[in-house]
């Protein structure tokens, strides 16, 4: 059970990731999407999504390595 609920936190910031990434992409291309008014909004929006979900993604793979004792000593906590 603690496994699903792990797998289920870690595709929320996936998904947002994802969606971040098709954000970025979509400016490349010029699509604007609906609710967004200016290309340049969209990239910043999708940029924002793409880091926060990357970041949340490692930092919860550093909290499970940490609890696991397989970080290298410069990662571990000093206090």
């Amino acid at each position: 059970m603690i496994r699903l609920i792990a797998l289920i936190i870690m595709l929320i910031p996936g998904a947002l990731a994802a969606l971040g990434i098709k954000l970025m992409r979509d400016m490349l291309f010029g699509i604007l999407q609906s609710p967004i008014p200016f290309l340049w909004l969209q990239f910043i929006l999708g940029l924002v999504f793409f880091l926060c979900g990357l970041g949340f993604i490692a930092g919860f793979v550093l909290h499970r390595d940490r609890k696991q004792n397989k970080v290298q000593s410069r990662f571990n906590k000093k206090g």
